[in-house]
């Protein structure tokens, strides 16, 4: 099928549309009907009409956000009306939740004048917290976004005027950086004279690009002066007219700087590209065709021609997704009456900064590894980089506080903690150890440290305070991969080839002489085995906490370690546990990695240090030993082996968690079973600590977790190593990488 009957099917499967209402309260008995409606919802009733700002105390206003269309002026489509429009405002409101977890009511009026459309919008302040107005004709926009900002509260904006202001603004920034030119030297041409085009030129002045610097094109040609004083221009972008000569773009395009087109596709030659000053920044934005093939632009020239369009299909899409949903997070929570220049300055900046940053290997992988980094190719951040909501809605929500728009005061530090647990439970609960770690860095030893990734990870790690880092491997190559990737960072490294390694030599002969290894063998494996030679510098202290595994199986990876460093006192056994994610719900998953056929006393200290580990996460640990038995049904010597551990457990006076077992998994998890079917189980709620009979059921069980259930996992964390000691699953990302060294870090804190 064509892209079109794909996108009726996908439309039209039931239940029609792509958005729905969804409660967020139990409904479950009468006790919560009447809480939810009458009679318990007059409470809440009577204290908003006591104060107006108990509104977003007891209701969703604080979320919700109308997207407001007329029809008039759909990308693409032209004036197609309001009951067509509909499918592009849902569109709209999906953006929303995706990426900033806003939710939306899309309202398409049919109005026939600018005063109804007005007095409509205007009318429903008290449902929403923000309005997005969308698709709607110029010059009717401005009129209608002007007044809506005077007459209501709640921030109103016009995404087709600032979100592609905002966006290229922020590629601007950056290119003009790139290009070694001055913002306020640069020449800029526009191609387009519509409500985008009139935004962005202003925007890029609220930049600090000299209004003079800036001309105009329409489809008659330049916005001169003699064309305003005839009257052929609107009011909004009579303020660049300039008093030049007539003429059209290609004469407008000579010995500029910058090239912005809002305007129609094809309509800019290799011959205007080749006007245009050295390494020249062209932005052709006009969809889906730009004004300028990417292709066609970078072969105009010899040198660097900065190239931006709205296509996803090449470097540096100017997509207003990178905008409007973050832009909204931030002024919801701060409350903000309205989004300001300000406000629309700090996003551009914010986005601007973090194209500068490494950029996360998933959001690589989102984009076919196409290779992400600062320069003439990578200006803007891609939209599924999860840091832009980060880095863009505390940046707005701190310039709505410091411009003096916001009702409400933000701690900057917890608000990055809230956005966090907007994308994911897990990330809210890595924050907890990620803090922790903060609080006192260890040195973390990374056995790889010739790996790309893991140079990447010590970088994070060091500028975001998590640890400091030692990289075992070849120095100049570490160096190399540290100035090609740009990173802002120096490195510490032991080097096999270089440094001298003979304490550590014969500190490894001491502990594996009685094993059989000669003293020449030792040197040998300190030279050429990191693991080894990391393995050594824990166990001498010269190191905290180790990170090896991402270029080496499990079981060769944990070997030099376990011989090394060895378990704990207390611990004959490790073993490798995953923390899933699902929905507001962590689980830790025990053994997943070591023990293939645990006895029951393997399977008890498993699930101590399972519920130790949990605690550093500060999860107060619930533990079920699982089996296809509940409590006795089965008797066999693989149901009694959890049966056993389980008793071990609750017969041990220094246990101080509630656990229980033999039981099934649907037992362990569902509260209602546990509690209607076995109410004598020692589980006071719904396990979160699950230790698993055996290696094969533990590892299929966390899997069908994280591809069934859409479960989000972090691990596997080794647990009972005599220091801490993580080894990472092959091809991780850099940050999984960063979390694990965390974990390291807080493990190392308690020795």
């Amino acid at each position: 099928m064509s892209l079109d009957d794909d996108a009726r099917e996908y439309h039209r499967e039931d239940p029609p549309g792509k958005i729905e209402i969804s409660t967020t309260k139990p409904t479950n008995t009468q006790r919560d009907l009447s809480l939810a409606y009458s009679p318990g919802v007059a409470a809440p009733c009577r204290d908003i009409d006591g104060d107006s700002e108990a509104a977003y105390e007891y209701t969703a206003k604080g979320n919700l956000v109308g997207v407001v269309s007329d029809g008039s002026a759909v990308l693409g489509l032209g004036d197609i009306g309001a009951q067509a429009s509909k499918p592009v405002m849902e569109g709209k409101g999906v953006l929303f939740k995706r990426f900033a977890d806003i939710d939306v009511f899309d309202v398409e009026l049919d109005a026939s004048d600018v005063d109804e459309f007005v007095g409509t919008v205007s009318a429903m302040e008290p449902t929403f917290g923000g309005i997005n107005l969308e698709d709607i004709k110029a010059p009717e926009c401005f009129e209608i976004e002007e007044r809506l900002r005077e007459e209501m509260s709640v921030p109103v904006f016009h995404d087709d005027q600032h979100g592609t202001a905002i966006i290229s603004g922020a590629a601007l920034l950056n290119a003009v950086d790139i290009a070694g030119k001055e913002l306020d030297e640069v020449r800029v041409t526009f191609a387009g004279a519509g409500a985008a085009a009139t935004a962005t030129a202003r925007f890029y002045v609220s930049l600090g690009v000299r209004p003079e610097n800036i001309v105009m094109c329409d489809i008659d040609g330049v916005l001169t002066t003699e064309r305003a004083e005839a009257g052929d221009l609107n009011e909004y972008n009579r303020e660049f007219a300039r008093d030049v000569p007539a003429g059209g773009l290609a004469e407008a395009m000579e010995g500029a700087d910058v090239f912005v087109g809002l305007s129609a596709g094809g309509i800019v030659s290799q011959e205007m590209v080749r006007s245009m000053a050295e390494d020249p920044i062209i932005f052709a934005m006009a969809n889906p065709d730009p004004e300028i093939g990417y292709e066609e632009a970078k072969e105009a020239r010899d040198d660097t021609v900065i190239m931006a369009t709205g296509r996803s299909d090449y470097p540096n899409q100017v997509n207003n997704v990178l905008g409007f949903p973050f832009i909204f997070r931030g002024a919801l929570d701060a409350r903000a009456t309205e989004i300001n220049e300000e406000m629309k300055r700090a996003a551009a900046h914010a986005l601007a900064d973090l194209a500068k940053q490494d950029v996360p290997d998933a959001v690589v992988k989102a984009y076919s590894d196409q290779p992400l980094q600062y320069g003439p190719d990578y200006v803007i951040p891609k939209p599924l980089d999860t840091r832009v909501l980060f880095e863009v809605s505390a940046a707005v929500a701190q310039a709505a506080i410091n411009s003096g728009v916001a009702r409400r005061d933000i701690d900057l530090e917890t608000y990055h903690e809230q956005l966090e647990a907007r994308v994911g439970k897990s990330l809210e609960m890595l924050r907890v150890v990620l803090n922790k770690a903060q609080n006192d860095p260890k040195r973390v030893v990374l056995a790889e440290g010739n790996d790309e990734k893991m140079i990447r990870a010590a970088a994070r790690m060091e500028s975001e305070g998590i640890a400091t880092p030692l990289l075992v491997g070849d120095r100049g190559t570490i160096e190399s991969v540290v100035e090609t990737r740009g990173l802002d960072y120096d490195p510490r490294v032991v080097d096999p080839t270089a440094d001298e390694l003979e304490e550590y030599a014969d500190r490894l002969h001491r502990l594996r002489r009685r094993k059989g290894l000669t003293r020449r063998e030792a040197a040998e494996l300190v030279r050429t085995d990191p693991n080894y030679l990391a393995s050594v510098m824990v166990e001498e202290g010269d190191a905290d906490a180790m990170l090896t595994g991402l270029t080496h199986h499990y079981p060769s990876a944990l070997r030099p370690p376990l011989q090394v460093v060895g378990t704990k006192e207390d611990a004959d056994y490790a073993a490798g546990v995953y923390m899933l994610t699902v929905a507001d719900r962590v689980i830790f998953c025990a053994d997943a990695t070591v023990n293939r056929d645990p006895d029951a006393d393997v399977l008890a200290e498993v699930a101590r240090h399972t519920a130790d580990l949990a605690r550093r996460f500060n999860v107060d640990p619930r533990v079920a030993f699982l089996s296809y038995s509940d409590f006795g049904s089965v008797d066999n010597p693989g149901t009694r082996k959890p049966r056993d551990a389980a008793r071990a457990l609750r017969d041990d006076p220094a246990v101080e968690f509630p656990v229980d077992g033999e039981m099934q998994a649907d037992t362990a998890v569902v509260e209602d079973v546990l509690a209607d079917s076995y109410e004598f189980s020692e589980l006071d709620g719904p396990a979160n600590v699950l230790v698993f009979p055996n290696l094969e059921a533990g590892n299929v069980g966390y899997k069908l977790l994280q591809r069934l259930g859409d479960a989000e996992a972090v691990g596997p964390m080794l647990v009972g190593m005599d220091k801490p000691v993580h080894v990472i699953q092959r091809g991780d990302e850099v940050g999984d990488i960063v979390n694990l060294a965390a974990v390291a870090v807080v493990d190392a804190q308690q020795e």
